[in-house]
């Protein structure tokens, strides 16, 4: 164990970083200074002498970047159990937990809410700085709402109220919904709306991983969702266009977007550089073979008609060449691998796998539409990732960001490409004392040279850490260095609403 990690009870000494290229995330070109950081916090920024830093520890930044320890805004994965050193080995220091409609909790997502994981999590001190939204899924689940219910009770919706209303003043920096996904699939906006108002009450965010992505679809998804987070702050995950083309179809819902924005609405979104999202092949059925309907009698009784849905529904999103299963005894394979391997029908294999079949890579993204939702102002980047997760996004997305799109295309600048990794999701979440670079905020701090950067991971080994990210400071003290983790512990951090 490092002298670093030793001094995580406290006694940690001040730490001079001297000659750096400060990048302060909030856009504003970079300037070349030392920064001083004493406990937790950054002490000053300029030109420091020896004598007022006497006594620091010196790191020599050679000119390399000091920038925010980048935020996460959408990551799986739980923290009481898993480390998160992939996350810090490319210069994230804050991931954002609770996505999708699914709060983190104990056992099955349901019991003790949010405040009773919190303290779960601050006993088993995670090595990464963690927040959280509230799943609404886990909120419908724990009022008693039954997965296929399509209008709950009045006192159901009240249940669901006051588990929100718990979970908010515990420190939850909002709510997700998952509306594409069991049970956020049977929600109506009617249900959500009430909900908004509450978020809106606590400065809160509405998250949503909208009710489709499809290139016909995502418009009114994100109209939806809109409407039904009125007044709250409003953000969309991992905004994409699924089967669109070219930056002109991307151009049309930024548009959208900006318009709802000079209406008055608060709106968001985040993305990350990959051209395939992951999640389950529950994605590819229809609404009437998900769960609870029971699997075995939709096969029995409509056995061609699903076939069909299924054929049709994949071809649409690029055909089997197009899957790259991630979990299961098919990980690493695309679905045409598998039914050559198996000698059956593609849709065959979908139907014998069914809808809780596993996970997999779907790759239905053009990359000029991508990159620019990517480059708007308005959208931040995060991972939507986790350390176990077999997709690149996890171990790769703030590498592959600065070297694909500051780096090698040239698509923005480092300053701006900082920005919508630390400032802009901070302001996203509400966090006032982390995601820029300034006296007095929080030493969650990276120090890299952009031109080493690399993000290793691929589809073949996702489990590739990043590289060139030398030094990770978490709240003052270095939790990544040389390539390995210190042992320094990260914080839990809780919504300033709830008075933490």
């Amino acid at each position: 164990m490092s002298g670093w990690a030793r001094a995580a009870s406290g006694s940690a000494p001040a730490l001079l970083l001297r000659d750096v290229r400060v990048v302060d995330g909030t856009g504003a070109p970079a300037l070349a200074a030392d920064v001083l950081v004493r406990g937790d916090r950054i002490e000053h920024i300029g030109r420091i002498a020896a004598s007022a830093a006497r006594g620091a520890r010196i790191v020599e930044g050679g000119g390399r970047v000091l920038a925010p320890g980048f935020i996460d805004l959408h990551v799986h994965g739980d923290p009481t159990t898993q480390s998160y050193a992939s996350h810090l080995a490319m210069g994230a220091t804050t991931v954002v937990l609770g996505q999708d409609g699914a709060s983190p909790a104990a056992g099955d997502g349901t019991a003790g809410g949010i405040r009773a994981w919190f303290e779960a999590l601050e006993r088993a001190l995670p090595d990464i700085n963690v927040a959280t939204t509230s799943g609404h899924g886990s909120l419908r689940r724990q009022a008693g709402i039954d997965d296929g219910t399509r209008v709950p009770s009045a006192a159901q919706q009240a249940r669901m109220a006051a588990l929100l209303e718990a979970d908010l003043a515990a420190g939850s920096f909002g709510m997700s919904t998952g509306l594409e996904y069991v049970p956020g699939l049977y929600a109506s906006p009617a249900e959500i709306a009430p909900l908004g108002q509450i978020l809106a009450r606590h400065d809160a965010v509405a998250m949503s991983h909208l009710r489709s992505e499809d290139e016909d679809k995502v418009d009114a998804a994100i109209r939806e969702h809109v409407e039904a987070s009125r007044p709250a702050r409003t953000h969309v995950s991992h905004l994409k266009v699924v089967h669109g083309k070219g930056a002109g179809r991307a151009e049309r819902t930024l548009a959208e977007l900006q318009r709802m924005r000079e209406s008055g609405i608060p709106l968001t979104a985040d993305a990350y550089p990959y051209l395939a999202s992951y999640t389950g092949i529950g994605i590819l059925f229809p609404e009437w073979a998900l769960p609870p309907t029971d699997y075995a009698q939709v096969l029995a009784n409509r056995r061609d008609e699903l076939r069909a849905w299924v054929e049709q529904r994949l071809l649409r999103r690029g055909g089997p060449d197009a899957l790259l299963f991630g979990t299961g005894q098919h990980a690493g394979r695309t679905l045409a691998q598998v039914a050559q391997a198996d000698g059956r029908p593609w849709p065959e294999v979908l139907l014998a796998l069914g809808p809780r079949g596993g996970q997999a890579a779907h790759f239905v993204m053009d990359k000029e539409l991508q990159a620019r939702i990517l480059v708007d102002p308005h959208v931040a980047i995060a991972s939507d990732g986790s350390p176990r997760g077999r997709h690149p996004r996890g171990h790769g997305t703030f590498a592959a960001w600065i070297e694909d799109f500051v780096v090698n295309e040239r698509r923005v600048s480092l300053e701006e490409a900082v920005r919508k990794a630390t400032g802009l999701p901070a302001r996203i979440l509400g966090l006032k004392d982390r995601g820029t670079l300034r006296a007095g905020a929080i030493a969650d701090l990276v120090l890299f040279d952009p031109a080493r950067v690399r993000a290793r991971a691929d589809y073949v080994d996702p489990f590739a850490l990043a590289e060139g990210f030398d030094l990770v400071l978490l709240n003052g003290q270095p939790a990544y260095q040389d390539g390995e983790p210190t042992g320094v512990r990260g914080r839990l951090v809780r919504h300033r609403a709830a008075g933490a």
